[in-house]
């Protein structure tokens, strides 16, 4: 599928070879090796392939094929995946609520912080100091 995008976009059927392979994240060497060339030639398709894609970069080059490499969903994959997620987001939003009464019921529970700090006793004057509590 991506061969046939590069293709239609002006590439030669080996300069849409080393830009699918790289967009796979093969290294310039392990493109040459499994092509059967070498590295210069890797480098000699990929400048030419920069120019006709009008990218700047093996980076560019990628983000540009990810698309296209067939890790994209269909439209009925696509909708199914989003059902997933929206029942799996349901199921999730029941486990807060449930801590959330947990939750408040432990804070219930919680001994409230006196204010009476400085109210109180603060010391008899034989060197204890009292905090009024």
């Amino acid at each position: 599928m991506l061969r046939d995008v590069l293709i239609q976009k002006g590439l030669s059927n080996r300069e849409a070879e080393v830009a699918e392979l790289v967009s796979k994240g093969l290294s310039n060497k392990e493109v040459a090796n499994q092509l059967f060339v070498t590295e210069k030639t890797v480098k000699f398709h990929l400048t030419n392939i920069y120019k006709k894609m009008n990218v700047k970069s093996r980076a560019q080059l990628i983000v540009w094929c990810l698309p296209h490499l067939g890790f994209v969903e269909n439209e009925a994959q696509a909708a199914q995946a989003q059902a997933n997620t929206a029942a799996s987001a349901a199921a999730v939003n029941t486990i807060p609520a449930g801590n959330a009464t947990v939750s408040s019921t432990i804070a219930g529970n919680v001994t409230p912080i006196r204010n009476d700090i400085g109210s109180g006793n603060m010391g008899s004057g034989n060197g204890e100091v009292g905090f009024g509590i």
